[in-house]
């Protein structure tokens, strides 16, 4: 029988980030006095106070016309001549912050779409830094105006190809310091998105090593690739195990960046590039055509790397990103099966769909032997984690507080939510085999937890912080910043805590 190769049927020309084209021929300024050739203008308005010149309408007027400047509300404004003009509101003056923000520009984006060139107004900040109000009207607007665009020969959205920022009264060159964060910041959470949108089909694990060489070129950082041989002699059983029934080999990639201090930060990403379940297969459901997603940790660190240079990270920082595929075949890893760790722990597989928390082991073991100061991992690991906390929140866990706090601090500042679950090491003793060291599977309840437990068992007493984020990887509808589909949750929380590592 003839078969068929069907990486042969994906066009030449295919690109798994065709996004970073986009950006790379997007024109965003910074200016003193938005053009008047641009298609639309938006301009954030607070809930009281006086409403700015340029909008021509006292509030008495804008309330007749149903606008309050609640946060997120918008008001489309047809001129007779000149740019549309798109109302904004900010909300209370007093609770105005970066993330407010964000979510202004977001919705302004949504309300312009239909413009290709656009500027935004912020005339009055408050107390935000006006580096910080730059980075953040610079996300809101870029990602909500995302699109997967890659596999579909016509558009239906305008694609962005200009926007201007005004900053009222904040020094120019730290607005431009701002912009450029949030360009840098949008390319990594893009990167991301487009990877974890990418089809199965079109995006193996030999493909996204392929592509972080190229980015590790482009974006400042030293890239490592381990093939089935390599990964053989360094006793990464958890990965091959898992690749066992694929057709498609295993890669493990090792990124570096190197920020020239003495501080070590260790990254390691769940890389599982199609999730079967494997033998334990999953129901035909709508999560199911979910799992081209499963690698969004390790989409998130690689598009984090992109970033680090541009924006001045100090720290050194290392990823080890677990990739494969899970797939059911007669070579498949099998229920009952006790696979070796690096570093010779046993594992006895008590269901093959909780395969992540298999390949991260081995990423784990070395990123200790690399003697971090911490070691944080991210995951779409638990379906436990989201029947916890749903699709806007990541679950985290950490053995260090400190650590546990400057992730929770990124997230705060990134508004990529998370919150910290308790890491309770009573219900260790679920993950106990008769046979080997440790089984992959804990209980009925607390799965979420018990997964975070498996993987503290592979971190030596190292700080480490873990990311749950099987709720977070995608959004079923445009949610503020968030498009439809990937998030790329996670890109921007690593690079702001690489920065204040």
């Amino acid at each position: 029988m003839q078969t068929h190769d069907p990486a042969k049927l994906i066009p030449a020309d295919f690109a798994p980030v065709p996004s970073l084209v986009w950006l790379g021929a997007l024109d965003v300024s910074v200016v003193d006095d938005l053009s008047a050739d641009l298609g639309a203008v938006g301009i954030v308005v607070a809930d009281s106070g006086d409403v700015p010149e340029a909008i021509g309408f006292d509030r008495e007027a804008l309330s007749r016309a149903g606008f309050s400047a609640e946060k997120g509300a918008t008001l489309v404004l047809p001129q007779p001549s000149g740019p549309t003009l798109v109302l904004v509101g900010s909300g209370p003056t007093d609770e105005l912050s970066g993330a407010v923000l964000r979510d202004a520009a977001a919705a302004f984006a949504r309300a312009s779409s239909s413009f290709a060139e656009v500027g935004l107004r912020a005339p009055d900040i408050g107390d935000v830094d006006p580096a910080a109000a730059a980075q953040a009207l610079t996300e809101g607007t870029l990602l909500a105006r995302y699109r997967y665009r890659a596999l579909r020969a016509e558009h239906k959205e305008t694609a962005l190809t200009r926007l201007e920022l005004a900053v009222s009264d904040a020094d120019t060159s730290t607005v431009e310091a701002g912009r450029a964060a949030g360009l840098a910041n949008v390319r990594a959470a893009t990167v991301a998105r487009d990877l974890a949108n990418t089809p199965p089909g079109h995006l193996t694990a030999q493909n996204l090593a392929e592509i972080a060489v190229e980015l590790g070129e482009s974006f400042g950082f030293e890239v490592e690739t381990f093939d089935r041989d390599a990964l053989i002699e360094l006793g990464c059983g958890g990965l091959l195990g898992v690749n066992a029934g694929s057709a498609e080999e295993p890669r493990m990639i090792r990124l570096r960046y190197s920020g020239g201090s003495d501080r070590k930060l260790a990254l390691v990403g769940k890389g599982i590039m199609y999730d079967s379940g494997g033998i334990s297969l999953k129901p035909s459901d709508p999560m199911h055509l979910l799992m081209k997603m499963d690698m969004g940790g390790a989409a998130a660190i690689l598009g984090a790397f992109t970033a680090l240079r541009d924006v001045g990270v100090t720290t050194d920082v290392s990823a080890w990103l677990m990739c494969t595929d899970n797939m059911p075949s007669g070579s498949a890893y099998k229920l009952g099966d006790v696979l070796t760790a690096r570093g010779g722990t046993t594992v006895e597989v008590k269901n093959t769909d909780a395969e992540g928390r298999l390949v991260m082991m081995d990423g784990l073991v070395l990123a200790t032997e690399w003697d971090p100061d911490a070691i944080v991992d991210i995951a779409t690991l638990t379906g436990a984690a989201l029947m916890a906390l749903g699709p806007l929140t990541a679950a985290l866990f950490s053995n260090d507080q400190p650590l546990a706090d400057r992730v929770r601090a990124a997230s705060e500042a990134t508004s990529e939510q998370a919150w910290q679950l308790p890491l309770e090491r009573a219900y260790r003793k679920q993950l106990d085999s008769d046979i080997a060291d440790i089984s992959n599977l804990g209980g009925a309840f607390a799965g979420a937890t018990t997964a975070a437990l498996f993987l503290e068992a592979f971190v030596s007493g190292v700080p480490w912080a873990h990311l749950d984020i099987a709720g977070t990887m995608q959004s079923p509808t445009d949610d503020s910043w968030r498009a439809a589909g990937a998030t790329g949750y996670g890109a921007r929380l690593l690079v702001r805590l690489a920065e204040s590592f």
